[in-house]
This record gives C-alpha cells, structure tokens and sequence, in this order.
C-alpha cells in the first residue's frame, strides 16, 4: 500500500485523480448518472461475491471498484454543481450520528435488537421528514 500524499487524504488524492480523468479521458468525460447505473449495480454485485468468497485480497479489490463508482458520481456531481464528495461524506456522518443515538446520543441500545430498533426509528423519523418537506413544497397538506 502507498502513503497518501502530504497534502491530503487518499481519498482526496483519488478525488482528485478522477477530475483529471474527467478531462483527459474521452470516454470518462462522456459518462453520466445514467450512464454509470450499470457499473453500479455490476460493481455492487462483485463485493457481494468477494464478501461470500471469504476473500479479503478480493473484498478490498472489489471495494476499490465500488469507491470508484462513488467518487466518478461525485464528481460529475461536483461539475455539475449539485454536491461535492465533502457534501456526501458530510450527510453520511449526519445521518451515522441520528441513526446511532446510543453511541453519538443519550439513549441506551444493550443489545443488537435494541439498536435496530433505534436505527429503524430515526430512519422512520427522517422518512417523515421529508415527506413534510415535500408536502410544504408542493403545497398540499
């Protein structure tokens, strides 16, 4: 495994790697969205496979995949001036911090059970939420 740079994170570095690619690439400049729900689901089905293979060599390949089709979205994202991979890894640590309240809040979960039902709760709870906003948005209530 390489170090990532002084600058930045590997992640970082990847991100950045992958706007270079955006622009020199012709066929990486083309894709969209759309385009990539293919290489979505088929990098998607391929950790599943190296998870059952007992594989980590495989497992951390595969991730590598998947990652890639997160921060190409990212990206495309970014040029389109919808959202940033920050913006993204921002929301999932909201939402890691509401659907974990046992550890980032004050209730108590004592077993497994216990904190699927807290994380099913606060799904619930943002699930409504949105339907609210929506509801305001449009006007109907």
């Amino acid at each position: 495994m390489t170090a990532p740079t002084p600058e930045g994170s590997a992640l970082e570095d990847f991100a950045e790697q992958m706007r270079v690619l955006r622009r020199e690439c012709a066929w990486k400049r083309e894709q969209t969205h759309t385009s990539l729900i293919p290489f979505v689901r088929e990098e998607a089905e391929e950790v599943v496979e190296a998870i059952e293979s007992g594989d980590p060599a495989a497992l951390c390949d595969e991730l590598g995949d998947l990652l890639l089709q997160v921060v190409i979205h990212a990206v495309i994202a970014e040029e389109a001036g919808d959202f940033t991979l920050d913006d993204v890894a921002r929301g999932v640590i909201a939402k890691m911090e509401r659907r974990n309240p046992h550890v980032f809040g004050d209730a108590v979960a004592t077993d497994a059970a216990e904190v699927l039902r807290l994380w099913n709760a606060a799904k619930a709870a943002e699930k409504a939420e949105k339907a609210q906003k929506a509801e305001r948005a449009t006007g109907t209530s």
